[in-house]
């Protein structure tokens, strides 16, 4: 194997770092069809098997509705048919689903701005839909029993989607659905990213969160959980990185490992991370491969102590960047709060009332973090520059993810709603 002389080495360890921040529809810019396209975000109401579609700036009002399983009867009869199958559908809706079927979990727009892909975690699949038509262009049932978090290449033409009770991940054709390649995570595959070359997938696996054995000193309980790094074009394990010896060596040894949402600053040097049961995040330098900043957010008093009661184990789940870099939005998902904090210094500002967060994005214009509140069926903009709520818009039953997508600049909903 030839030398590699230490500018390739660099340029190595840039490609693999991780990021949240490339647009995962940023393809569609260039296409042929750009002018014809609007910037939207797509909100998943997972209880209620729809993806509403709001403005991505300004009042954030809805534009259209889209059902996301059409499906439903053939899908349900196909379950109850097969009592493997049914049992897990069951322990989804009781574990995970809190009592009702999760029948969105992540979406993206193709490229084209034509088609929904979504992931429909109680279904075990993922199936895009034609956004004129509403009709199902293509479905993918995947390894084992329950679909999860996805993600698209720059070049908008593969999704990747975590297969959680196989331990693998599926990296599909976006246009055709058919899978291009997989490969072995940890416990319980969830975030997937594309680097922003597109060479690298990561995945974060976050072990058994739906668990009663939620003590500290249970942690080891939980599966392993690990950040898998891929070749996007041999699916070729490239590297393991596991934060427990990160945390151990700051003398948290009593904090989950367990990797939930992420964003890295603008040059991709920094990674602010969430872990489960913690209220706050992680600062983590990728150049010294340490932990340099842990912030804690204030606790909300009407929180139970009762770390089984916190929904999947996630005390706060929900981070994003603003950016340019200078701000993080923060989901304080059982302390029913949301927050923007100081990059610099790590202060927090105002702490808006929202309830039950469960996630958090950027708006398209940068000016706006735009939180899902699964307990109010509702999303709300925050300022950057001022911390404060702008806006709140009603969407469908228990929102999740808020992605940034495209749909035709005339789209107004599918013909057949």
């Amino acid at each position: 194997m030839p030398a590699i002389s230490p500018r390739h080495l660099c340029s190595i360890a840039a490609a693999l770092t991780l990021t949240l921040t490339a647009p995962a529809t940023a393809a569609a810019d260039d296409g042929p069809d750009s002018a014809a396209l609007r910037e939207v975000l797509f909100v998943g109401n997972n209880w209620d098997g729809t993806a509403d579609v709001i403005r991505s700036t300004g009042d954030f009002a809805k534009i259209g509705r889209i059902n996301v399983i059409p499906d439903k009867e053939e899908r349900l009869a196909e379950i109850n048919a097969d009592p493997i199958k049914w049992i897990y559908f069951m322990a989804i809706r009781n574990s995970v689903g809190e009592g009702h079927d999760q029948f969105v979990d992540d979406m993206y727009s193709t490229p084209d701005g034509r088609s929904m892909v979504v992931s429909r975690p109680s279904f075990a699949d993922v199936v895009s839909i034609d956004l004129t038509t509403g009709d199902i262009n293509w479905r993918f049932p995947v390894s084992g029993y329950r679909s999860d978090h996805m993600a698209v290449s720059p070049d908008g033409a593969r999704v990747a989607v975590s297969a959680s009770t196989s331990n693998t991940v599926h990296v599909l054709d976006i246009d055709t659905g058919k899978q291009v390649g997989s490969f072995a995570t940890g416990d319980k595959p969830h975030e997937n990213v594309f680097s922003r070359n597109g060479k690298y997938i990561w995945n974060m696996a976050i072990g058994d969160v739906n668990t009663a054995l939620d003590e500290p000193w249970l942690d080891w309980t939980k599966g392993d959980r690990r950040i898998t790094v891929v070749d996007a074009r041999t699916f070729q394990q490239v590297k393991v990185i596991d934060m427990r010896a990160r945390l151990d060596a700051i003398g948290l040894d009593d904090h989950s490992d367990a990797v939930r949402p992420a964003a890295f600053s603008p040059d991709e040097s920094k990674l602010y991370f969430q872990v489960s049961f913690f209220n706050g995040f992680f600062e983590y330098d990728v150049a010294s491969d340490k932990i340099t900043r842990t912030k804690t957010l204030p606790e909300n008093p009407d929180t139970s102590e009762d770390r089984t009661t916190w929904v999947n184990d996630s005390r706060h789940h929900g981070i994003t960047m603003k950016p340019d870099g200078t701000k993080l939005c923060i989901a304080g998902t059982m302390d029913d709060y949301a927050t923007v904090v100081d990059r610099a210094t790590l202060q927090e500002g105002p702490l808006v009332p929202v309830s039950k967060p469960y996630w958090s994005t950027v708006s398209g214009d940068g000016r706006s973090c735009v939180v899902s509140e699964s307990g109010a069926d509702q999303v709300t903009a925050i300022d950057f520059a001022t911390g404060r709520k702008t806006v709140s818009v009603p969407v469908g039953d228990h929102p999740q993810r808020v992605r940034l997508a495209q749909v035709p600049a005339d789209w107004t909903g599918p013909s057949a709603s």
